[in-house]
């Protein structure tokens, strides 16, 4: 493992310059259907993809980076980006991974920390999605992989620097009062926040990922669809008796126009938890 970088441009520069590595059943998952190159469809690679939300990242700044200067629109989507590859191309190009797990094989507890953030953006995700298409959303997908990237710096960060990232989980089981982002930076010199904008920007991810991952236009539908997933997603991690979480069904029931019942029958949950 190489020195852990400390200050944001240092970051940016070691993230651009390395790919970005993936889970292994995301390789394994794209070598069996490559198998089958001829006949699979776009949409099936998709969901492979949007499966892993670090894949889903390398496979939108590849394409960004590709895109012609008389593309005027933005790929925000997978199968989109899948699409104008072809299938033929993609397979070629995402042939070789650096897998995760092989990565942080000597950091069992980093591997651990990053594959709990994976699942809660999976999760987000599927909220994200469930809620767009619930409210008639023109790109349902756009809204989910926003969900699923929302986290994608945290998640960089385990996957460069574990080391770094445990420290960052020590301070704040130590300091249970510290802000996340207060923690971040005195670890790293920046918030992830910090680095996501950076590195969206620097990566020519689509603007209107990045706009909807930006909590601070909180205010507009869609990005508050993204955020109600992703609140949620992280205060049901542990269970359903997190205190944040009325709050959450109160906010995701008026997104939606339904009452809070309704909600946590979607959610799958037995009965409405206590107010």
């Amino acid at each position: 493992m190489t020195t852990s970088p400390t200050g944001l441009a240092p970051w940016i520069q070691r993230l651009s310059n390395q790919e970005i590595p993936v889970l292994r059943q995301t390789a394994r998952a794209l070598a069996d259907v490559r198998q089958y190159a001829d006949s699979v469809g776009v949409r099936k690679i998709a969901a492979i993809v949007l499966n892993d939300p670090l894949m889903t990242a390398r496979v939108l700044r590849f394409v960004a980076s590709r895109r012609s200067r008389r593309q005027l629109q933005d790929l925000s989507t997978v199968e989109h980006a899948v699409m104008m590859l072809g299938v033929e191309p993609f397979f070629h190009h995402f042939a070789q991974f650096d897998i995760i797990e092989d990565r942080l094989k000597p950091y069992p507890q980093a591997l651990l920390g990053l594959l709990h953030v994976v699942r809660r953006a999976q999760r987000a995700a599927r909220y994200a999605l469930d809620w767009a298409t619930w409210r008639h959303d023109l790109n349902s997908e756009e809204v989910a992989i926003a969900a699923l990237l929302h986290d994608l710096a945290e998640m960089l960060v385990w996957c460069a620097s574990p080391q770094q990232a445990l420290g960052i989980q020590a301070l704040q089981a130590d300091n249970l009062a510290m802000r996340s982002a207060d923690a971040q930076t005195a670890v790293l010199g920046f918030a992830f926040n910090d680095l996501q904008t950076v590195l969206c920007k620097d990566w020519q991810l689509p603007e209107l990922l990045a706009n909807l991952m930006d909590d601070k236009h909180a205010g507009r539908g869609r990005v508050k669809n993204v955020k109600l997933a992703v609140d949620l997603a992280r205060h049901s991690a542990h269970g359903w008796d997190d205190p944040a979480l009325p709050d959450d069904f109160r906010a995701i029931a008026a997104l939606m126009n339904i009452d809070e019942a309704t909600l946590q029958l979607r959610l799958g949950l037995p009965r409405p938890a206590a107010g």
